[in-house]
């Protein structure tokens, strides 16, 4: 009995995705892995992993929010963020004050370091996604947000409209 041949497909063909191309969650995974990439790119530099990036914009933007609080943002572990928390501080990025009248709470402040390094590496993801993002407008960008804003919702709106 003659064995056939096995056919392997060329090295450059790649399988055709036509067929997920229909769901919202797989194009938006395939547009986040390319955002991903880019994003960690800007944070290598710094040594900085992308939940300890977050962790410092929503410390910068809520001063004096704690450890608690910073795990719900994140929608992690508060014994995750701890970690986190740790290496922040101990880059001197954060500080962590005493909460009058708690002592096991701690408020979470950015320091100017960690608000120049935030800036810093914003300004570079900033670059690296209008490049990403060349063929939109700015209200296509703006308009791209507001529809993953309503994704993330489960389709209720903001409540920002007049």
């Amino acid at each position: 009995m003659a064995r056939r041949p096995q056919t392997r497909p060329a090295r450059s063909a790649t399988p055709g995705d036509t067929l997920l191309r229909r769901f919202t969650g797989y194009c938006m995974k395939r547009a986040y892995l390319v955002i991903e990439a880019e994003v960690m790119a800007a944070l290598a530099p710094h040594d900085l992993r992308l939940t300890a990036f977050s962790a410092l914009g929503i410390i910068i933007e809520t001063p004096g929010l704690t450890q608690t609080a910073l795990a719900n943002a994140l929608s992690i572990e508060r014994s995750s963020v701890v970690v986190i928390v740790d290496t922040l501080e101990n880059r001197e990025l954060i500080s962590r004050n005493s909460v009058e009248g708690d002592r096991r709470t701690y408020a979470l402040v950015a320091t100017l370091r960690g608000r120049r390094l935030f800036e810093h590496i914003a300004k570079d993801i900033e670059t690296r996604e209008a490049r990403l993002q060349a063929g939109l407008s700015p209200a296509q960008r703006a308009a791209l947000c507001d529809y993953l804003g309503s994704v993330e919702r489960g389709g209720e709106p903001d409540g920002s409209a007049g």
